[in-house]
C-alpha cells in the first residue's frame, strides 16, 4: 500500500438507519477501492464491516468499523457505523476522526427517524452531511415521497445533485445534475455509459442544476458576486462552493444510489474527493484549550478513538494521527499520565483485514495492536504535547443491576465489565456502595443485551441482569428533640454518654433557626462551635453544638458527629441516605472515668435515630428531566404512558416534523423505558434523560416502601 499525503486523504462516516444499506454501500466503496475483488452482502454473512458472530447472527452492525478504498490517487477512510440509536455511539467516536458524514437514505422510506436522530447528532458536532439516497431499485422505491420527507426534516439544506429517471425494480439511469449527464447503468458490477441526458428529464436538470449553482454560489461571496454577473458557474466553482456550503452547515447534496448492485457508488466517491475536504489545515482542541493543525510538519500526535479486543489479535487500538508523521516503532507518551507506548507495527485497517505500512501521515487513520495503556479517548504525542479534547457522548438511558450467576465468578465478571466499558466510552460500570449492587448503563436495552452476550460468549461467564434498586434519600419536614444515654458496665472500665439534641429541616438559603420549643418551653440555642458539612450523596448536613455549663466536653463533639453521620449513611426508613438536616445538640451528660468516644458516637447515633423518626420524616425520589423526540402520531400514546409512570409534562414543542415532548419522571418509572417507548411508537422515537433533583414521594409510595423494608428486615432477621 503506498503512503498518502495529507491532502489526499479523505475521512467520512457512513450513518443512517437500520436497513438504509450502509454495509452493502461500504463493499461496493470497498470493491471499487480494490481492496476487495468480491463484494459481499448482509445476507450472506460475508462483508467486510459486520464481521462478528454476534452482528452476522442478528445481521445488523453494533460496531463502527473503519474501512478505507485507494480511489483515484486517494486514500478515502470511511467509518461504517451502525444504524440503531443503542449503538450510537460508534458514530459519536468517528465524528472526533471524520471531516464528514455520508447518510443513506432508504429511498423505500424516505427520512426515517434514526436518519434524523444521526444527522442531528452530526449537526452537533459540526460534522457537514452528504444525503445518499440508497435502494432506488427496490420495487418499492418512492423517489418524490423521499425528497418529501428530505424537506419536512431539512428544510432548504438539500440540494439535489442527482435524480433518478426511472426509480423502482427497472432502475438503471441517474441524472446527474452538476455535470449535466445521463449515467446509464452497464452491469451490476458499476460499469455505467455517460450519455446526454434523454429528452423528457432536460426541463427538471435544467431547474436543479440552477437550483444547484444558485446553493452553491450562497456559500462564498466571491461566487456569489460571479453568479450575478453570469448567472452560472464552471463545475469546478459550484464543488467550491458546495464545499464551502457544507463546512456552514448550510448545504446538504443529494445523491442516488443503488448499492447492492454498485450503480451510483463512483460518482458519490467521486465527489467525496472533489468536494469533501482533506484533513489538512483542520484543527482539534487539547484539553487546555490550544490548537492542534492537522499538519505533517508538526509534532506526532495520535489520537485513540476506539478499542476492541479482537480474535487472534488481543487488543487492537484504532487511532487517527491529528499531527505530524507517525513512524513504526515510535516512542509516544499520554500527555495526560505521562505513561510511554512504543508503537512496534502500525498498520491500514479496513474491518479485519490489517495491512502492515511504515508510515502514516497527519489525518490518516490506522492501528496498532497491544498497548499497554492506550485506551478509548487517550492521546499518545510526542513529550511536552497536550492532550486532545476528549470525547463527549449523550447520558446513558438504560440502567440495570447485574451480578455473576455464580458469586465465585464476581470478580471475573467485574473485570469483563470493565474491559468492556474500556473499549465502549457509552458503556458505565460502577458498584454503587449505597445500593449494593454493580449498575450497568448504556444506551438501550439492545446495548446491554449486546454486553451480556460478551460476557457470555467472548468471557465464558455467565451473569443476570435485573432491575436496580432506586437511590432513595431521606430527610426530616418538622422539629424534634430526643434523647439517648449510654450506659455499659462489663465489670471492668465502663462506657458512658448521654445526648440531648434537637433536628429541623436544613432549607437552602436560610438562615439556621436559634428559638424552638423544647418541653414546652421557647428555649434560644446559642451556638457555640459549628460543623457545615456538604454530604458525598448530595445536600448538607448543620451540626452545632449549644450545649451550656460544660455538660459535655467540647472534646466529644465530633464523636456525637461521627454517629450522627454514621446513622444518615444508613438512614433511619429504609437504609437510603439521609441529608438537609440541621442537628443542634443542646444538653447531656458525662461520667468523669466512663465516658469515651464511644459511648457518645452510640448515643449521638440512637439520639439522632429517634428525633428523625418524629420529625415528619419523609422518602425523596430522583427525578429524571426527560425529552422525547416522537413522529407527531404517536404524541398521544407517549403522553398515556408518562402519565402512567407519575410523569410530569411540562411542554411540548415541535421540531421540525417531529414532537419533543419535555417531561419531569421518577427514575423509579424509567427501568426499560427505551423498549416500551420503542414498542410505542414503531421504533420511530427516541428519548434522552439527565438527573434533575430529588422530591418526596407521594404517601402511597412512600408506604409501600416502609412496608417493602421492613418485610426485608424481619427476612434477614
Amino acid at each position: 500500500m503506498k503512503s498518502y499525503t495529507t491532502k489526499d486523504i479523505r475521512n467520512v462516516v457512513l450513518l443512517g438507519s437500520s436497513k438504509s444499506g450502509k454495509t452493502t454501500l461500504a463493499e461496493a466503496m470497498l470493491f471499487e477501492g480494490k481492496v476487495i475483488d468480491r463484494r459481499g452482502t448482509v445476507e450472506g454473512k460475508n462483508t467486510v464491516s459486520d464481521n462478528t458472530e454476534f452482528e452476522q447472527t442478528n445481521q445488523k452492525s453494533v460496531y463502527a468499523t473503519p474501512l478505507y478504498a485507494e480511489y483515484k490517487g486517494t486514500k478515502i477512510n470511511f467509518i461504517d457505523a451502525p444504524g440503531s440509536d443503542d449503538f450510537s455511539g460508534g458514530a459519536l467516536s468517528a465524528f472526533k476522526v471524520c471531516e464528514a458524514g455520508v447518510l443513506v437514505l432508504n429511498a423505500q422510506q424516505g427520512v426515517e427517524v434514526g436518519s434524523e436522530i444521526f444527522a442531528r447528532y452530526a449537526s452537533q458536532y459540526n460534522v457537514p452531511v452528504v444525503i445518499a439516497v440508497n435502494q432506488l431499485d427496490a420495487e418499492k422505491a418512492n423517489w418524490d415521497h423521499t425528497r418529501e420527507t428530505l424537506g419536512e426534516a431539512f428544510g432548504k439544506k438539500p440540494v439535489i445533485c442527482q435524480f433518478p429517471a426511472n426509480p423502482g425494480a427497472s432502475f438503471d439511469g441517474i441524472i446527474d445534475v452538476l455535470s449535466m449527464k445521463y449515467y446509464k447503468a452497464k452491469d451490476a458490477n458499476g460499469a455505467v455509459e455517460v450519455l446526454d441526458i434523454p429528452a423528457q428529464y432536460a426541463d427538471q436538470a435544467e431547474e436543479l442544476h440552477m437550483e444547484l449553482v444558485e446553493k452553491a454560489a450562497e456559500g462564498d461571496d466571491e461566487l456569489m458576486e460571479k453568479y450575478f454577473e453570469e448567472m452560472d458557474l464552471s463545475i469546478e466553482e459550484v464543488r467550491r462552493g458546495l464545499t464551502a456550503g457544507m463546512a456552514k452547515g448550510e448545504v446538504m447534496p443529494v445523491f442516488c444510489i443503488a448499492a447492492k448492485n454498485d450503480f451510483g457508488v463512483k460518482a458519490l466517491m467521486d465527489f467525496i474527493i472533489d468536494v469533501v475536504p482533506s484533513p489538512l489545515g483542520s484543527i482539534q482542541k487539547t484539553i487546555e484549550g490550544e490548537d492542534v493543525v492537522c499538519t505533517p510538519d508538526g509534532p506526532t500526535s495520535l489520537f485513540i478513538y476506539k478499542t476492541s479486543v479482537e480474535q487472534h489479535l488481543g487488543d487492537v487500538s484504532y487511532f487517527k494521527v491529528m499531527s505530524g508523521t507517525l513512524n513504526e516503532g515510535a516512542d509516544l507518551v499520554n500527555p495526560e499520565t505521562g505513561n510511554g507506548e512504543r508503537l512496534s507495527a502500525i498498520y491500514a485497517v479496513a474491518g479485519a483485514k490489517k495491512e502492515k505500512v511504515s508510515s502514516i501521515s497527519a489525518g490518516d487513520i490506522g492501528c496498532v495492536m497491544k498497548l499497554k495503556n492506550g485506551k478509548t479517548d487517550v492521546t499518545l504525542a510526542v513529550a511536552g504535547s497536550e492532550a486532545i479534547e476528549h470525547m463527549k457522548f449523550p447520558d446513558a438511558k438504560y440502567r440495570c443491576a447485574v451480578k455473576a450467576s455464580d458469586k465465585n465468578d464476581e470478580a471475573k465478571v467485574g473485570d469483563a465489565l470493565n474491559k468492556i466499558a474500556a473499549q465502549d466510552p457509552t458503556i458505565t460500570v460502577a458498584y454503587s456502595k449505597e445500593l449494593r449492587q454493580t449498575i450497568l448503563s448504556g444506551m438501550g436495552e439492545q446495548h446491554i443485551n449486546l454486553v451480556k452476550w460478551r460476557v457470555n460468549n467472548e468471557f465464558k461467564l455467565n451473569i443476570e441482569i435485573f432491575a436496580p434498586k432506586v437511590p432513595y434519600r431521606e430527610t426530616i419536614t418538622k422539629v424534634a428533640t430526643a434523647q439517648y444515654r449510654h450506659k455499659k458496665q462489663s465489670g471492668g472500665a465502663g462506657q458512658f454518654g448521654e445526648v440531648h439534641l434537637l433536628v429541623c429541616p436544613y432549607v437552602e438559603g436560610q438562615e439556621a433557626p436559634t428559638t424552638f420549643k423544647i418541653a414546652g418551653k421557647d428555649t434560644v440555642l446559642n451556638m457555640k462551635t459549628s460543623d457545615i458539612t456538604d454530604l458525598e450523596w448530595g445536600g448538607k448536613l448543620e451540626f452545632y453544638n449549644c450545649v451550656v455549663g460544660g455538660a459535655i466536653d467540647l472534646g466529644f463533639m465530633p464523636a456525637i458527629l461521627k454517629g450522627i453521620k454514621e446513622k444518615m449513611a444508613e438512614g433511619p426508613l429504609t437504609g437510603s441516605y439521609a441529608r438537609d438536616i440541621r442537628v443542634y445538640v443542646y444538653d447531656g451528660k458525662m461520667h468523669p472515668v466512663d465516658s469515651k468516644e464511644i459511648a457518645f458516637i452510640i448515643a449521638g447515633r440512637n439520639a439522632f435515630k429517634e428525633a428523625f423518626r418524629n420529625a415528619g420524616p419523609k422518602i425523596l425520589e430522583p427525578i429524571y428531566n426527560v425529552d422525547i423526540l416522537t413522529p407527531s402520531e404517536y404524541v398521544g400514546p407517549c403522553m398515556s404512558d408518562l402519565n402512567t409512570r407519575r410523569g410530569m409534562i411540562e411542554n411540548q414543542e415541535m421540531d421540525g416534523s417531529f414532537t419533543v415532548l419535555h417531561a419531569r419522571v421518577p427514575l423509579a418509572e424509567l427501568y426499560r423505558y427505551s423498549t416500551v417507548l420503542s414498542s410505542l411508537t414503531g421504533g420511530s422515537a427516541t428519548f434522552s434523560m439527565k438527573f434533575a433533583d430529588y422530591q418526596p414521594v407521594p404517601g402511597d409510595v412512600q408506604n409501600k416502601l416502609l412496608a417493602e423494608y421492613a418485610a426485608q428486615e424481619s427476612d434477614e432477621d
